[in-house]
């Protein structure tokens, strides 16, 4: 028996949703990456302009042509094809006409290996996507729409980043809830993102009130629907076909293309493998809350990592991260008990090089001082940022962060920060930074007897004066009232009085 890995990767390169190209619309997040099965011969659309469903009467007097059908006539002429679809008694119209025929022949007799594929998946996942859209009261008829999504394939990713059995796109994966992270996809978790595929159908169902409407729309977004039935003035599949983007025109037809293979293949002599799917369908679920390896497991259970893949594709880089979030785990349900008896030991083997790489907490962060300068003590006074004190002393904030060991550009009031200046420069410094001490001083003692005011760079005592013209202030009264003279330099940051209070 072939393995369930080795179909998996058989039948990769037929799923349809690979090679096209989607169509972009306004109203809904979600764009499905998929493509008619026709890719391979770009006029399979244009076989034929025949859009109109075959009269209920014709199917009907058609059914007449099964009773003792052979298993493969030589000729399956129309009639049959509408005999059978007729007998699906389906609530999802399956109309018949020439573009639904192409995809019959398609799945039937062009692809015939892959579609036997198809059969022998199918016989896994079509339980739990029946169950699940019998839970939201869905036709079960919609698990077809897998097939021609992802082929059944659920690590199957778009060009357009389409993911997962029912290719769902990050936008519309995230709004119903399908989580994305650098270690796990749920768009790949078949249960989770068949629930989503669900309550996203009924959604559409709501808004159309029409399965096939519905239907197309999962492919190509609400919004372009609703644009075709403005423009034909139709709200019927077919009514709108032509209005439809191009590879949402095949969708439909496909989706009955494969109903009916999925029902007739026997028909048509198409053989469903035998594969080994009771380890698949004999499991059972595992929390997990640690970080863990799929090697790891499959070392301590004795577990092939090709069957924790199968069971798990979720996980993109074969790892739980279920330090980040409680995680679900599905293993044989032979190796659950095992898994609950060992799990420290799976944790714990090999942790070194399978556990997430953490770096040594540093040295406490200290100061850079640089050589052959001389340090100044600067104290920061209301209004101080890096980048004023920076410029007056001549250096980069750069520099003042290293030397203070500054993680931020945050400083406070009172603050004394390391300035290192160059050694002919330290006594000028020095002595701004005590003028500055004093003249604090002195505002303090006196602060209701004068009015005063801080230099700032580029200050002379003639502008200062012209600040203050309105109150009669000239040159000479703020020498006469600093003891000054006209050599006397200012320095930024010194304050100086300006006139007597009172």
């Amino acid at each position: 028996m072939r393995s369930f890995a080795a179909l998996l990767f058989s039948i990769f390169l037929f799923s349809p949703c690979l090679w096209a190209a989607p169509a972009a619309h306004e109203n809904t997040p979600h764009v499905q990456a998929t493509n008619s099965l026709l890719n391979d011969d770009d006029d399979a659309n244009s076989v034929d302009d025949d859009t109109t469903a075959t009269p209920l009467d014709e199917m009907e007097a058609a059914t007449e042509l099964l009773i003792d059908e052979p298993v493969m006539p030589a000729v399956i002429t129309d009639s049959i094809y509408i005999a059978r679809l007729k007998r699906l008694h389906s609530v999802i119209d399956l109309p018949f006409n020439s573009i639904v025929r192409r995809y019959i022949q398609l799945y039937t007799e062009d692809k015939r290996d892959k579609a036997e594929a198809i059969l022998g998946l199918s016989e896994y996942y079509f339980p739990i996507f029946e169950q699940i859209l019998d839970q939201y009261g869905l036709p079960l008829e919609l698990r077809y729409m897998a097939v021609i999504e992802s082929a059944l394939n659920p690590r199957i990713v778009s060009r357009m980043g389409a993911t997962g059995l029912w290719q769902f796109m990050y936008g519309t994966g995230r709004l119903y809830g399908l989580s994305v992270t650098s270690t796990m996809d749920d768009r790949c978790d078949p249960i989770k993102s068949t629930h989503a595929a669900a309550r996203y159908l009924r959604d559409l169902y709501n808004t159309f009130n029409d399965w096939t409407l519905a239907i197309a729309a999962y492919n190509c977004g609400a919004g372009n629907v609703n644009k075709a039935i403005r423009r034909s003035g139709k709200s019927d599949f077919w009514g709108i076909y032509h209005h439809l983007p191009r590879e949402t025109r095949g969708y439909v037809p496909a989706f009955i293309g494969a109903a009916y293979m999925m029902n007739y293949s026997r028909e048509h002599g198409l053989i469903t493998p035998r594969y080994d799917f009771k380890k698949y369908f004999s499991y059972d679920t595992v929390h997990v809350h640690r970080w863990m390896h799929f090697d790891q497991i499959a070392a301590v259970l004795d577990i092939p990592v090709a069957t924790l893949r199968d069971l798990n594709p979720q996980y993109r880089r074969d790892i739980v991260p279920g330090n980040e979030r409680t995680c679900t785990l599905k293993l044989p349900i032979a190796s659950v008990n095992d898994y609950i008896d060992r799990e420290e030991k799976i944790a714990l083997y090999r942790a070194s090089q399978y556990s997430p790489k953490v770096m040594a907490a540093p040295a406490a962060f200290s100061a850079y001082v640089p050589q052959g300068k001389t340090k100044v003590v600067h104290r920061v006074k209301k209004g101080d940022v890096l980048g004023t004190i920076a410029a007056q002393y001549g250096v980069r904030v750069q520099d003042l962060r290293q030397w203070n060991a500054l993680r931020s550009n945050y400083i406070k009031v009172g603050q004394r920060l390391n300035v290192y200046v160059a050694p002919s420069k330290a006594a000028l410094y020095s002595g701004q930074n005590a003028v500055r001490q004093q003249s604090g001083q002195a505002a303090a003692g006196q602060q209701k007897d004068f009015l005063y005011y801080q230099v700032k760079q580029g200050d002379t005592l003639w502008s200062i004066s012209q600040q203050y013209k309105y109150l009669g202030v000239t040159p000479s009264d703020l020498m006469s009232l600093n003891n000054m003279s006209s050599s006397t330099k200012i320095i930024p940051g010194q304050t100086i009085k300006i006139k007597k209070i009172g």
